[in-house]
């Protein structure tokens, strides 16, 4: 198939689906999520009502799947545990039992977060010899692609999850004045809830090929959207642990504990209903 022309669309400089004009008559359709996440882009034949996908080579779909359960079942564990976490500080005896849960958490989501970036790194390109076609690549631990989407979206939220780990382990000291708890503790977390907020406001970027509105009918977004309700929660419960120096404590600790436990039951659904969006 050759093509006559291509449109992009996306968001500043991010391109996050290509539509190819082929000179028979059809279309081609690479969306940026779609390949990521599911192998696949969208072929529609001159004439046809209806588009058909064409998927990746079984080497790259199988690889994808893969990813996609790690990271989804990451983040549902991971998920489990904060909201445990929370659970035992709000209600259970101490808060040292509660500290190792999230800190055992706080290690699922890493490795969420690094398989997320590892989907990014792997999936399969756009191929430009030919439209309607995906390009395997060869199997990477790293790359550096900030000019891509998807692949600053994920690595923002991996380098979100090492600074929580910074708060995490901060947690475990015992015997700080207010100051070093709000600079080893509270402040990693302010910064990693940004971190993650940023991370999802690309991820609707993302699927909705520029500014974020709302796609019900699309189960990407509603993963986007569920992690990033997760996010905001995630950000009103660092706002309200906040430590004192006058009096030695937090601004409010119902608040601070149930916008935990809330926001990680919104990323244990989003890894749920993650495990559907595979090839």
């Amino acid at each position: 198939m050759s093509r006559i022309d291509r449109t992009a669309e996306g968001a500043g400089p991010f391109t996050t689906r290509l539509t190819w004009r082929l000179s028979d008559g059809g279309t081609a359709v690479w969306e940026s999520r779609l390949a990521r996440k599911r192998g696949r882009l969208t072929v529609r034949a001159a004439g046809d009502s209806e588009s058909r996908s064409r998927s990746a080579d079984n080497e790259s779909v199988g690889r994808l799947r893969r990813l996609n359960a790690l990271a989804a079942g990451a983040f549902v564990v991971g998920g489990g545990l904060f909201a445990s976490g929370a659970a035992v500080a709000q209600f259970g005896p101490g808060d040292v039992t509660g500290a190792w849960i999230f800190f055992a958490g706080g290690l699922f989501f890493n490795a969420g977060g690094y398989v997320s970036l590892l989907q990014a790194v792997n999936a399969p390109r756009q191929d430009d010899g030919g439209a309607g076609e995906l390009a395997a690549r060869r199997w990477r631990w790293w790359s550096y692609e900030p000019g891509r989407i998807d692949w600053l979206s994920t690595f923002v939220l991996f380098v979100g999850t090492l600074v929580f780990g910074i708060n995490l382990l901060s947690s475990l000291l015992q015997g700080l004045s207010a100051q070093q708890v709000n600079r080893l503790v509270w402040a990693p977390d302010m910064v990693g809830c940004t971190l993650f907020l940023i991370s999802g406001h690309l991820a609707l970027v993302e699927v909705c090929h520029g500014r974020p509105g709302i796609r019900p009918h699309e189960l990407g977004w509603w993963i986007v959207a569920i992690n990033q309700l997760g996010s905001v929660l995630f950000m009103a419960s660092a706002l309200a642990d906040f430590t004192r120096p006058a009096t030695g404590g937090v601004v409010n600790i119902d608040i601070a504990n149930w916008g935990t436990l809330t926001g990680a039951l919104c990323f244990s659904v989003g890894g749920v209903l993650q495990y559907f969006e595979r090839p």
